[in-house]
């Protein structure tokens, strides 16, 4: 007796003992996820958070120049070490930013003295032109090189004519030139300038390689610019030597100069703002858009968009400095520019973000000179005689709320869109990173899929569940749940090599099998039904869906076979040809019924499984007592049954969508991977989650694009989380309206 006492004493000790560490253990466990989960939440805001964080500037360094003296035109190295500035007589200096000799003149050359107009050319190139009272120009050009001696890094300036330093003669006549604008590259170049007795001229310089001495010879072509107003203000040439801007106060025509044999004015318009006058403008990165700045402190953004077949200049947005612009300045690489008022005023803005990034002023003195550093990591300003290099932290000014969430008018596009294209091959190309396409994707996709999957898994599951018979039900659900287990990668891989070419070219016989399928099970029970009593009852209750199999498979290859046939028939031969021409739908052969049915084929399980569960596990209490008091199987089942598993149901419906929002590789190989925004079920979609797998790889480290991708991640997590959370919500509602039946 007292040994029978002591052992059950010793076993309620280790039973104690096992509760507790199945306790903790189940509790460390929910911990452990719930941590899990604050340290992704914490990591993607971790690298999305700079993307919105604020641009500022400091100054870095300093320091004072010997003499005042008004500046034409400012530049720096990559490394911001050293900078260099163009006086009005006609002087280019270089001085050194580096701590160890800051403010040291390195470099000194007189170009050109008595000149009567200067020009620069695209920001990135760092060429300058003089021109004289006599007709003639000169082109030159700030550069760098760099050494390492001592394994010391050494900036050394330099001064080069690419086109010589002998002067280039524009006027024959000898005429001072008024205006000047000028563009060249390795290939070719070209010259428009206007002179004092208001004749235009267009001198065009091709690059050729001399075969004996192997050096490069510019050959020149000149011609006479028509139609010039009488007061030319400001001139600028587009870089790709095919437009010519020319602004006479506050009315602008644009020549087309692309080619050199028919020179003509192709555009001409007022370009001031609220009728207050022009003071300057500039060609943003790229030279699609034309910057116009004005008196009252409005810039406005034109470019060229198509309209009825003809690509015509038109006002996009406009931005606000507050008070009279005195200089406006663009970035080297990105639709950023700047400008500086009357006030002292510096202002940053993004042309495509529409965004003012920076309004501070930073000096007393109207006639402030800035400049970009190449890399837009710092701003040089040179406020009197003194010489400030400021820090700017401005790393992803493109991304902002309007560039993610909203319609951007992008530069050569007809209209305001949502687009996602994020990189190009091109160094003018502009990152296009509006998360709506992709997030409409994500939505599709599902959609689809859901929309194939939620039927036929309910469905399946009322019947394994409610009316099947135990012994067929054994086979059945184990195997549907172990098509869970195909892994998504063999799924995408037959749908987008298999399944999408067999869509394609049987289209007819799958949209007669929507048909076929539903009429063949009706025929088939209305047969049923005619048979004798005698026969029906030697059928095993509970296995009647095999006497649908030969059916089901019977209807499928006829209709396949007649697919051909019907689209003889009706569709001309070419199903895709006559849905494409005759009804205007895109067929893509990736498109959104091909994922629909893969990724609604993997998520049949899940819901199935769930489901399943839920409604065989309704009380048979509750089932016979609606039977006993006369109710009809299906009226149980639609009364009692559905109802009391609806939270079940639910939740398998939630699982399911869950599922189909974060699946990535069937949408990944099953689509065109194509970012649209069109319900239209035979064209493709790109997800979030494909999206990031697709494009994480090529994205640089800390980039705009690799934030994005990671901002990306954090929607589809949000969404998730808050789609589960109202689903929950939902569930314990219905739990607790059916709980009393």
């Amino acid at each position: 007796m007292h040994s029978d006492l002591s052992n059950r004493l010793r076993a309620d000790k280790k039973r104690v003992i096992k509760d507790k560490l199945v306790k903790y253990s189940i509790t460390s466990g929910g911990a452990l996820v719930l941590v899990t989960l604050l340290l992704i939440f914490g990591y993607l805001l971790y690298v999305v958070l700079p993307i919105f964080a604020p641009v500022t500037i400091e100054v870095e360094r300093q320091f004072t120049q010997v003499k005042q003296e008004k500046i034409l035109a400012l530049g720096l190295d990559e490394q911001n070490d050293i900078s260099y500035q163009i006086n009005d007589q006609g002087e280019l200096s270089f001085y050194s930013l580096r701590e160890h000799d800051l403010g040291e003149l390195l470099l000194s050359q007189s170009i050109l003295k008595n000149h009567s107009a200067f020009a620069q050319s695209a920001p990135s190139s760092n060429s300058y032109l003089f021109a004289n009272e006599q007709g003639q120009v000169t082109l030159f050009k700030a550069e760098f090189t760099t050494s390492y001696p001592n394994d010391k890094r050494l900036i050394t300036p330099k001064i080069s004519y690419p086109l010589g330093k002998s002067l280039i003669e524009l006027d024959a006549q000898g005429k001072a030139i008024t205006a000047i604008s000028f563009e060249l590259s390795d290939e070719s170049g070209a010259i428009a300038a206007v002179t004092s007795d208001n004749r235009g001229f267009y001198l065009l310089l091709t690059a050729t390689e001399d075969m004996m001495t192997e050096d490069i010879v510019w050959e020149q072509e000149l011609v006479e610019l028509p139609s010039l107003p009488n007061n030319v203000s400001q001139m600028l040439l587009s870089p790709d030597l095919n437009n010519l801007f020319v602004r006479s106060q506050d009315d602008l025509l644009v020549y087309d100069v692309s080619d050199i044999n028919n020179i003509r004015i192709k555009s001409a318009l007022p370009i001031n703002a609220l009728n207050s006058h022009v003071t300057t403008m500039a060609l943003l990165t790229g030279a699609s858009s034309l910057m116009v700045a004005n008196e009252n402190g409005v810039i406005s953004q034109w470019f060229e968009v198509l309209k009825d077949n003809k690509r015509t200049l038109t006002f996009i947005r406009d931005f606000s400095a507050q008070e009279s612009v005195v200089s406006l300045v663009p970035e080297y690489f990105r639709k950023s520019f700047l400008t500086t008022d009357e006030q002292g005023m510096l202002s940053l803005f993004h042309a495509t973000g529409e965004t003012q990034l920076l309004h501070e002023k930073i000096s007393e003195n109207e006639t402030l000179s800035v400049a970009f550093s190449p890399r837009a990591n710092a701003l040089l300003i040179i406020d009197g005689k003194q010489v400030k290099l400021f820090k700017l932290d401005n790393e992803h000014p493109e991304i902002t709320w309007s560039s993610l969430w909203q319609e951007v008018w992008y530069e050569g596009y007809p209209e305001p869109k949502y687009l996602w294209q994020s990189t190009s091959a091109s160094d003018d190309f502009e990152a296009k990173m509006s998360l709506v396409p992709i997030s409409f994707g994500t939505i599709k996709a599902a959609f689809y899929a859901m929309l194939f999957a939620v039927p036929i898994a309910i469905s399946g599951a009322i019947y394994t569940a409610y009316f099947m018979s135990p012994s067929i039900r054994s086979y059945v659900k184990p195997t549907v749940e172990i098509m869970e287990a195909l892994p998504t990668v063999i799924l995408g891989f037959l749908a987008g090599l298999w399944l999408a070419p067999l869509i394609e070219n049987q289209l007819p016989g799958i949209i007669l099998l929507l048909i076929s399928l539903p009429l063949s099970i009706l025929v088939t029970a209305m047969l049923w039904t005619t048979l004798p009593k005698k026969i029906r009852e030697s059928i095993p209750e509970g296995i009647h869906p095999l006497i649908l199999l030969p059916v089901l498979l019977l209807t499928g290859y006829l209709s396949m076979s007649f697919s051909d046939t019907l689209e003889l028939w009706l569709f001309n031969g070419d199903t895709r040809m006559y849905l494409t021409n005759e009804l205007g739908i895109n067929f893509d052969q990736r498109n959104s019924l091909i994922v629909g049915i893969a990724m609604g084929f993997a998520v049949i399980p899940t819901i199935y499984t769930i489901a399943e569960d839920a409604i065989f596990s309704v009380p048979r209490s509750l089932t016979m007592g609606s039977l006993a008091l006369g109710a009809t199987p299906w009226q149980t089942l639609a009364k009692v049954v559905i109802l009391t598993a609806s939270p079940g149901i639910f939740s398998a419906v939630m699982m399911g969508t869950g599922r189909a929002v974060g699946e990535t590789m069937i949408v990944l190989m099953a689509t065109g991977n194509t970012p649209i925004m069109d319900w239209n079920i035979f064209e493709g979609m790109r997800s979030l989650s494909a999206n990031i797998a697709v494009e994480m790889p090529e994205s640089e480290v800390g980039s705009s694009h690799y934030r994005v991708l990671f901002l990306a991640a954090f929607v589809l997590f949000i969404f998730t989380f808050i789609f589960n959370t109202l689903a929950e919500l939902v569930r314990q509602r219905l739990r607790e309206k059916y709980s009393s039946l």
